[in-house]
């Protein structure tokens, strides 16, 4: 008797004595229940003292860079530190903006924005984007980046053209990335270095 009569033989079998001949269907596994959704209690929070916890990553030197973009009635601008390069291909670009900030929504709605790489002998410059209010860019040179015609700052050591890519939210900032449009830099004022931020001061670098 080959396979085939085999299993005839025990199916016929099977259902003479009332067995049955196919597996049942196993039942649904019951879903734990979900937990209740609730917001973080006051005694859960991280025990960090806001201070303390800006002046430990206050250790971490960093470049400086102001954010432009252009706008009506003028451009808008504000200095900021965190700033890095994302992504290679494709090309991306990253800053973090307080989510208070009065210029952000600027930018946000320009779509656009340029990163202007301060050198060494800029923090006058950093000092003047840095303030809430007035006409940041008053006496301040500057041309339009080739893509998004965003200013471009005069004698700064490199530019980053940019078109806004996403906005992630990230606590009290947001993560803005940029996809890179066009990019140069300008070999006379990149001798002189760049512009250094640490502990609440700037400075540069020197081999």
């Amino acid at each position: 008797m080959g396979h085939a009569g085999m299993a005839a033989t025990v199916v016929r079998y099977l259902r003479s004595v009332g067995a049955p001949t196919t597996a049942a269907a196993p039942s649904p596994a019951t879903a734990p229940p979900r937990p209740a959704l609730r917001a973080v209690r006051e005694d859960e929070r991280a025990p960090l003292d806001p201070a303390e916890f800006r002046s430990v990553l206050g250790h971490f030197a960093s470049g400086v860079t102001i954010i432009t973009a252009p706008g009506e009635p003028g451009p808008a601008g504000f200095a900021c530190q965190s700033f890095a390069s994302l992504s290679l291909d494709p090309p991306l670009v990253t800053f973090m903006v307080a989510r208070t900030s009065a210029t952000w929504p600027r930018i946000a709605r320009a779509g656009v924005f340029c990163v202007n790489v301060l050198g060494a002998g800029q923090g006058g410059l950093c000092r003047g984007f840095a303030v809430s209010g007035g006409d940041k860019f008053a006496g301040v040179p500057y041309g339009t980046a080739p893509v998004t015609g965003s200013p471009r700052l005069a004698d700064v050591p490199a530019w980053i053209d940019c078109t806004v890519q996403a906005v992630h939210t990230g606590g009290d900032h947001l993560i803005v990335v940029g996809r890179v449009e066009a990019l140069g830099t300008d070999p006379a004022a990149a001798e002189n270095g760049p512009l250094l931020f640490h502990r609440g001061t700037f400075g540069h670098f020197r081999p």
